[in-house]
């Protein structure tokens, strides 16, 4: 499952719900959380598991965003899994410092639903980055995704355009990720007018491990799918070594090269996953 981009948009707003199933992204998380106002979060759980039951195999995944589990987190769950038809895809969890919160999550949806339900805690505070490893590694999680504007706040950094603040926790979530075995996905780009500037943070993201970003608006979308869409350079290379390994494997040797490279099972695992992008993006 590829996941380059991941659409947020408000669980109050049925309208806009719809829209955003229908975009490119790759995955949409309805909004129960910062999106929804406090008075009105009881009426967005039921505007949320109406819009999941009346989907009808989307082509994004479906994920909803519920409150911190230490307030109202359990009481969306229910809402949005337990009391729903169709349960979504996944749930993200904010505002997560240890992986207790996460174990809780992944007991109460084993409670509510036989389906399959992922897990994307999302580390927001310093906590949160000292605990990633753990948190990553917890019951249920399929993802890890960094917010950045209150990891921020939380360590008091002043906000730069290069994100060099933010650079030391992104790094920290994509390995926890990958040590995981788990998709990483960036930090959102708040800026919806300057897709130049999020094409830029996006690509930088694609290359220091990232699987996917996080997004406000559909404008941002082709940006970020092009960012972890692989060029053609890439699509060529990964394919010849699938067909060298192909042909080592015929010819029973153990290794091989290509381009004077010699290939070994990181390499081959990172080709597979060149692939992998290049068929969820159409261009193979």
């Amino acid at each position: 499952m590829v996941r380059r981009s991941l659409l947020y948009c408000p669980g109050d707003d049925r309208e806009m719900m719809e829209k955003a199933v229908e975009t490119a992204a790759d995955a949409v998380i309805f909004d129960l959380e910062d999106a929804v106002v406090p008075d009105a979060k009881a009426e967005a759980r039921r505007t949320v598991r109406s819009m999941l039951d009346s989907l009808d195999d989307p082509a994004p995944d479906v994920t909803v965003r519920i409150n911190p589990y230490g307030r109202s987190g359990p009481e969306d769950v229910d809402a949005v899994v337990g009391e729903a038809d169709s349960p979504p895809d996944g749930v993200v969890l904010p505002k997560v410092n240890g992986a207790e919160p996460v174990e809780a999550l992944f007991e109460r949806l084993g409670r509510l639903t036989n389906e399959p339900v992922g897990i994307v805690p999302l580390i927001e505070t310093a906590a949160g980055v000292v605990a990633v490893d753990e948190i990553a590694a917890a019951s249920g999680v399929d993802a890890v995704a960094f917010g950045d504007q209150d990891f921020t706040a939380d360590i008091g950094a002043t906000v730069t355009d290069d994100k060099t603040e933010s650079l030391y926790a992104r790094q920290r979530v994509v390995v926890a990720a990958a040590a995981a075995g788990v998709d990483a996905f960036d930090t959102v780009y708040t800026d919806i007018r300057d897709l130049d500037g999020l094409r830029e943070q996006a690509e930088f993201a694609a290359e220091i491990g990232f699987d996917g970003k996080l997004a406000v608006h559909p404008d941002q979308i082709p940006e970020i799918n092009g960012a972890f869409t692989p060029g053609a350079d890439q699509l060529e290379w990964a394919e010849t070594v699938l067909a060298e390994r192909e042909r080592a494997e015929e010819a029973g040797a153990g290794a091989f090269t290509v381009d004077g490279q010699m290939i070994d099972p990181p390499l081959i695992e990172r080709a597979e996953t060149v692939i992998e992008r290049a068929e969820a993006a159409g261009i193979r």
